[in-house]
């Protein structure tokens, strides 16, 4: 059918999301390869095969009909343990994306608003953050046992002061609004001021910085599961498949190769993601789109 014989709303809708994505590819593009990354993810069972069966009679083939991207040192579908893989890495990333984000609005808005509680927050965030984040992921799995749940605190801990930082500042600058102040003069309460007149201006600045924290932690989780201090080595996850394979990596690299490209893949869609919301949601650069 051709635009002419379309009715106008749909000529208008359709005319309307086109100009969208071209004023927003990044957004559109990273959301696209997430939202596909994470329907795949979830409908693994259906498709994906068994990620823990093993064959040694078919260890480490190439890819072939039979084995899209080949098979490990204990003869493991290597396609099957990607994909299931993704579910705990987009499981991580986005439970540490929303704690962290959680976490750093509640404290970051009193820390801005009182300064008695300022002085006294802002220094153990401070101490949080000269310790390195890796470093601090692993102390804290090496004192626990290791699992998804563990994994998940051992990294949000140290992306908290972040987000901390970034809504104090925020909130020190919304505080001087005279708008804050009439409503302060008008006898508002506390709660009112910081839900209605302080919490809105958080929300754009830190809606893309969980979008970084998740890209981050999607990384951190691999590297902690290389390191052998993450989740446990018989759950299938990226940093747990490159870590196995890394002894295999000259006579069978697409062991490596392909959870490495999914994870590369991921960490892009997140910050893309991340730079269209930021181009998006600032005043001054959507003018401009």
């Amino acid at each position: 059918m051709s635009d002419a014989a379309l009715p106008l709303p749909a000529i208008t809708r359709r005319s309307e999301a086109l100009r969208f994505v071209r004023r927003n590819p990044s957004l559109c593009i990273g959301s696209g390869i997430l939202l596909a990354m994470i329907v795949l993810a979830l409908a693994a069972p259906l498709y994906a095969g068994n990620p823990y069966l093993m064959t040694p009679f078919h260890r480490l083939e190439a890819p072939s009909a039979q084995y899209w991207f080949g098979t490990d040192n204990l003869g493991r579908d290597v396609f099957a343990r990607t994909v299931y893989g993704a579910q705990i890495s987009l499981l991580v990333g986005f439970s540490v994306g929303i704690a962290a984000t959680v976490g750093g609005l509640l404290i970051g808005l009193l820390a801005g608003y009182y300064k008695w509680f300022d002085a006294v927050v802002m220094r153990l965030m401070d101490g949080l953050m000269a310790i390195p984040n890796i470093l601090l992921a692993i102390a804290l799995v090496s004192l626990t046992h290791g699992g998804v749940g563990v994994v998940i605190l051992a990294i949000v801990i140290p992306e908290v002061p972040r987000d901390v930082r970034l809504v104090r500042s925020v909130v020190l600058g919304v505080r001087e609004q005279p708008y804050v102040e009439a409503a302060l003069a008008g006898g508002a309460r506390t709660a009112k001021i910081l839900w209605r007149h302080i919490l809105p201006s958080t929300i754009a600045p830190l809606t893309v910085q969980g979008t970084y924290v998740c890209a981050s932690a999607i990384l951190v989780e691999a590297g902690l599961s290389f390191l052998g201090a993450g989740i446990p080595p018989n759950i299938p996850t990226w940093g747990n498949m490159i870590a196995g394979s890394r002894l295999y990596l000259g006579i069978a690299p697409w062991t490596i190769f392909f959870p490495g490209v999914a994870l590369a893949i991921v960490v892009l869609a997140v910050n893309m993601l991340g730079d269209g919301l930021r181009d998006r949601l600032d005043p001054r650069l959507a003018r401009s789109l």
